[in-house]
């Protein structure tokens, strides 16, 4: 347990990690990278160049620093990060390593600021924030060991399928290399694999939303090939697996993991929002409720830049022919006879004129998508006064980005 006076002290440093807290972590990093190289396997390395992972350390140490008191307050962050981790296959042992490096990041960066009884309290709660974690982790690696069809680690699968489903996306079906069984998943998780890319130093690990319902004896994941814009370089993984991987070749994936779910435990409608790639999970959610016979109303809007780009719309449109599902597109620069398409909404983007004239008032949100969209999406549910349980969404990044 941590003392008060310890307790007070991180409290007082609040204001100073608000201010700093990217050059913190920015630090970290540094020191991190080159006191410890093999970690580099562990981390995405373009997250890094594009400070994403910094700005993500920084929120959830300065959240952490501001609940100090009550770490209840923040056990829904650590869920969502303790999910990553295990898919990632962070360890217990690595937890001392990043407390020594945060120190040295806080010294180096508030200098004569950091006295020694800040660093003292820095520490002691570094430890308790240090423990909740591998608590809940190793929780979740037994969970996802036991369960039937589970794993630890990371385990080989075949590509025995490869199917383009629009210009920018594929699906790749994978089936485990052992024969054996595989796990469940509740819709709306994600797969992590560990990737050697030829030509690439480190090991890389992605995570990719499941695409298709539980209870098949394969795992699909839909992938879109990012494209370098903006003087950014082509996505390393997803360029990979759609120029490289083929049929009969094996990838390594951990178990199903992720707090981003689909809730049976209601009879509300269902609202299913997403931005191109961003369909993948909710594609899982919508062919689910259908294969279960599921009754409440379900509404999906899917926003693609032009039709070339729209990937399932061939099943959506067969999951509309159910009466209790409606299928609405929105086409941001519509191309030919995109505006001829049989469910077509509007033209440029989703907004809140759409969302309330389609969406059931008492309905639960789902949504994913690019960060702009997101953002977007996220900013109109809070504006039409929809509370926060029942908005659920998907995102790879700091969830301050939706509301900066």
């Amino acid at each position: 347990m941590l003392s008060t006076e310890t307790k007070s002290i991180i409290l007082s440093t609040v204001p100073v990690l608000e201010k700093h807290g990217e050059a913190i972590t920015g630090r970290f990093y540094h020191i991190l990278f080159s006191e410890h190289p093999e970690l580099l396997n562990l981390f995405n390395q373009t997250n890094q160049r594009q400070g994403k992972q910094q700005t993500a350390l920084a929120n959830a140490v300065y959240a952490a620093a501001a609940h100090i008191d009550n770490l209840s307050v923040i056990l829904p962050v650590v869920q969502r990060i303790a999910e990553k981790h295990r898919a990632l296959g962070v360890t217990p042992d690595q937890y001392p390593i990043v407390g020594e490096t945060l120190l040295k990041a806080i010294k180096d960066v508030l200098g004569d600021a950091a006295t020694p009884e800040i660093m003292d309290a820095w520490a002691q709660a570094y430890g308790a924030i240090a423990d909740v974690f591998i608590s809940v982790e190793q929780e979740l690696y037994r969970e996802a060991a036991e369960q039937p069809g589970g794993w630890r680690g990371f385990r080989e699968f075949i590509v025995r399928d490869k199917v383009k489903e629009s210009e920018a996306i594929t699906s790749f079906y994978l089936e485990p290399a052992d024969g054996k069984a595989i796990a469940s998943y509740t819709p709306g998780q994600y797969l992590t694999f560990l990737v050697q890319v030829p030509g690439q130093p480190y090991l890389q690990r992605r995570h990719y939303s499941l695409s298709d319902a539980p209870g098949k004896p394969y795992y699909r994941i839909s992938v879109k090939r990012e494209a370098g814009i903006n003087g950014l370089p082509d996505g390393i993984v997803s360029t990979y697996l759609h120029d490289t991987v083929q049929t009969g070749d094996k990838l390594q994936a951990s178990a199903p993991a992720g707090d981003f779910k689909l809730d049976t435990t209601n009879n509300r409608p269902i609202v299913l929002l997403s931005g191109g790639v961003g369909m993948t999970p909710l594609i899982s959610m919508a062919q689910t409720l259908a294969e279960r016979g599921d009754t409440r109303p379900i509404v999906y809007i899917h926003s693609a830049i032009e039709g070339s780009v729209h990937a399932f719309d061939r099943q959506l449109r067969e999951l509309a022919q159910q009466p209790n599902f409606s299928y609405h597109v929105v086409y941001e620069r519509p191309q030919g006879e995109d505006e001829r398409h049989p469910h077509f909404a509007k033209s440029g983007f989703v907004d809140r004129d759409l969302i309330e004239r389609l969406a059931p008032a008492d309905a639960t949100f789902y949504f994913c998508g690019p960060t702009p969209y997101m953002r977007a999406v996220y900013k109109t549910l809070h504006a039409m006064g929809i509370e926060e349980d029942r908005i659920r969404f998907e995102f790879f990044g700091p969830t301050s980005q939706l509301v900066d």
